[in-house]
Parts: C-alpha cells; structure tokens; sequence
C-alpha cells in the first residue's frame, strides 16, 4: 500500500504548491517511487510544476528523479449508481491506478473547501498543513481572543479534518498525522512571532497535529517553478556553487522531511 500525503490548507497563498513540489522531489531523489495529483482543476499550480520539469527535461536531454503526475481520469456519467459522487469516483479511480507503482503518493489539494479536497483528507495517512505566520491564516484552524492568547474553539478547517479522521476511524484505518508547517517565519524576535509559537503550541496539544518548520520566503522558489526544478537539482543543472540562501533553504528542506518522519525514509541529501 502506497503512503499517502495530502497537502491541504483551505487559504490561498499558503505555499502548498512549493510544498508538494519540494517533498515529492525530494522523495523521488531518495529513490522513492511517487505518485502525484492536482485536486486545484482551476490553477493546476502542482500540475503545470510536473509538466515544466518534463518540458525541461526533454529539452535538456536530462533524466532527473521525478514524481509521476496523473490528471484526474474522467468517468462515465452512465455508469454512475444513484447517489455516487462523479468527483469521489474520479479521485478513488486515480489513487487506484497510482498505487499499483508508488511508495507514495502526494495529493495537492486547492484553498478552498471542495468536495475532491474534502474526500483527499479523508485518505490521508500524513496531512501537511503549510501556514503563514499570521493570525489571520491561524484563524482557519481556530479562532482566539483579540489578545491572541486564548483559543475560542476550533474553525472550519480543523473540523473538516476532525470528520475525515473520523471517517477513517469508523473504516479501521490509522489515523491520520496532522503536521502543520510555519511558512515565512520572520528571522527576527518580534512579539506576533511568539504569540503564533504560543498559540499554535495550545493548539496542537488541543486538538492533535505536530508543529514543523516550513520554508522562509525566497526568490528562488519562484525562480525554479517555470522549469519544474527544486533547489536539489540545482548542481545537476551545472550551478557548481550555491549561494547562503540557497544553502539555507536546502537546509529547511532537510529539517521539514526529517520532521515528517514518513516510513522509509531516510533524509540524505
């Protein structure tokens, strides 16, 4: 059975994509061999990622480790009986084509609630949450005071969660392992910082994820996207020497898979 992951955060901008790009690679670089879909069937963010790193590649003559990417397959309206989902049946069909050859298989989920979204958390066996460092994103997992200090109850998001370990729960199936990733945490000291920590802290032990640092923002995220590449495949490229952020975002990748801790894995690059 391939291991599931799902990234998923209900908000845009939370650096989903840049995080399904990096794991899946990183994964596919480790030998690992990884399935990948796009459940955003608007932006398609992950999936125009997956094709300009087959467009490159082909135009380089390079053969680099790479997850597999499969779009949705379509079903016949037909042959659906009373009540079926078309979009469930469609998700259900690719996960099944896709396990048959993958150790993994990584799920980019779109920000917003969906019906393909809400079915992928539901499958989950790790869920990868990316958040801001901001109040205003933390409120989709839960709200607080106006002080920031006191958790008022839990918000959308985490209660979409809440029904798909249920669901799993009710099907005998592990449950799912909630990290939550802090984005774009500022490199200084400032009081908003410490409340998020805090926060976030109250938060897990409340209602059950694990905390991980995320990445910081950088150019080079989105210098690398229109040719599908990752910072780990930049000396195969020919960059010979990586710059302080280069090296520092390589090592941000490094602790983030470490902090997945999925099975099988062992962090190497």
């Amino acid at each position: 059975m391939a291991h599931i992951i799902v990234v998923g955060n209900e908000k845009g901008g939370a650096g989903k994509s840049t995080v399904s790009m990096h794991v899946a690679t990183a994964l596919a670089r480790m030998g690992h061999k990884v399935g990948a879909l796009d459940l955003d069937l608007r932006q398609k963010s992950f999936a125009r990622y997956a094709q300009n790193r087959a467009t490159f590649c082909a135009k380089q003559g390079l053969a680099l480790p790479s997850a597999t990417y499969h779009d949705l397959p379509e079903v016949d309206q037909d042959a659906l009986k009373p009540g079926e989902n078309p979009f469930d049946q469609r998700l259900s069909a690719a996960v099944a084509r896709l396990e048959r050859d993958s150790d993994f298989i990584l799920i980019d989920c779109p920000g917003s609630h969906t019906r393909l979204s809400q079915v992928a958390h539901s499958l989950a066996d790790t869920l990868i949450t990316p958040l801001n460092d901001s109040f205003i994103d933390f409120d989709l997992l839960a709200h607080v005071d106006d002080d920031g200090m006191k958790i008022l109850g839990p918000s959308v998001y985490s209660e979409m969660v809440w029904s798909a370990r249920q669901l799993r729960a009710q099907a005998g199936l592990k449950p799912i392992d909630w990290v939550v990733l802090r984005n774009r945490v500022g490199a200084q000291q400032m009081v908003n910082k410490e409340k998020m920590g805090r926060a976030l802290d109250n938060l897990a032990r409340r209602i059950g994820f694990r905390v991980a640092p995320g990445f910081n923002e950088r150019v080079i995220f989105r210098e690398l996207f229109p040719r599908g590449l990752t910072l780990l495949d930049l000396r195969d490229i020919g960059v010979k020497q990586l710059n302080i952020s280069n090296v520092a975002a390589r090592q941000e990748l490094r602790d983030l898979m470490k902090a997945l801790n999925l099975p099988g894995v062992s962090v190497e690059f």
